[in-house]
């Protein structure tokens, strides 16, 4: 295991390194001018290229690469402070958005994708399958509208706005969140839900599940025992694969909800050209999806140790 921990880690540290150097020249090439950025339109010429030198990006783009790498987070030129304590809180408040909609959609899915298994080619799967595909398909912008329309303005059940007020305790805060998470939870039952389905499918249909019928095996015993932890394995894969989506969803919900994540902070960044901010905010994220999915291949090892083995090798 710990071999395999570690051939996990090199691989997702030259991922991150790799992806270092494609969100820096990608910001390198984006139209806009630092200096004039902060300084606003009516600065004069020599002004903006004093603050352009005190930034540092008249240099040279390797010399900007290994100044930003060596003093990475570094400064926000937006907010004119370290970017370290603002990216961390702003990841903060994404992960509890971010962990309400996983610990909503993830069991839901799980279990109504089991059922539909279990029901398979019934009237009951069918409406599942559909209902499950159809919340796919609405963007994140367009069913967070119909929800802040519905419930927040129309019923008035929930605020419209993801932050609560100062001083508000776990269950205040909760409230606040329930309305963004669930354009997340729409977008990830579908995928989720289809995986438990045909997992679940495919390990009824198989020799194990069927020697022990035969044996006498009570179904209800038989599909904890047997059926359960096959068919879960390539969920848990696309539990942790469905992260790049998530974070995609984030950027839209939190700017339409009003939250103060990363989403949102990445979103400002790239609109107020605060290239370091909209750096450090992308490799970031990249850094928490390499976390995840690495917990998704310890996880999958475990419940299958051959493919720990061969990984190994």
């Amino acid at each position: 295991m710990a071999r395999f921990i570690l051939k996990r880690l090199g691989l997702a540290l030259i991922t991150l390194w790799l992806l270092s150097l494609i969100v820096f020249f990608a910001g390198q090439v984006l139209p806009g001018d630092p200096g004039r950025a902060v300084l606003g339109p009516l600065a004069s010429e020599r002004a903006v290229k004093a603050l352009d030198h005190q930034l540092g990006v008249d240099k040279s783009v390797p010399a900007q690469y290994w100044h930003w790498l060596t003093h990475f987070p570094g400064t926000s030129q937006q907010f004119q402070a370290p970017i370290g304590p603002l990216l961390t809180s702003a990841l903060g408040r994404s992960l509890k958005l971010a962990v309400l909609a996983f610990v909503i959609v993830v069991p839901l899915a799980i279990v109504v994708g089991v059922i539909a298994a279990l029901n398979a080619g019934k009237p009951i799967d069918r409406v599942i399958s559909v209902l499950g595909l159809s919340g796919t398909t609405v963007p994140e912008f367009v069913s967070g509208i119909i929800l802040i329309l519905a419930f927040g303005i129309g019923l008035k059940l929930l605020p419209i706005s993801a932050t609560p007020p100062p001083g508000s305790g776990f269950f205040g805060s909760l409230k606040y969140l329930i309305l963004p998470a669930i354009p997340l939870v729409l977008i990830l039952f579908g995928y989720i839900m289809r995986m438990a389905r045909a997992g679940t499918i495919e390990a009824l249909a198989s020799d194990y599940a069927r020697t022990a019928t035969l044996k006498g095996l009570p179904r209800g015993v038989m599909i904890r025992r047997h059926v359960l932890r096959n068919s879960l394995m390539p969920t848990i894969t696309v539990v942790a694969t469905q992260t790049g989506y998530l974070i995609g969803g984030l950027v839209v919900v939190e700017t339409l909800f009003r939250y103060q994540g990363i989403g949102q902070l990445v979103a400002q960044a790239a609109t107020n050209k605060d290239f370091p901010m909209l750096e450090a905010g992308v490799l970031t994220i990249g850094a928490v999806y390499m976390v995840v999915t690495l917990l998704a291949d310890v996880v999958f090892s475990l419940l299958n140790p051959r493919i720990r083995l061969a990984s190994a090798e």
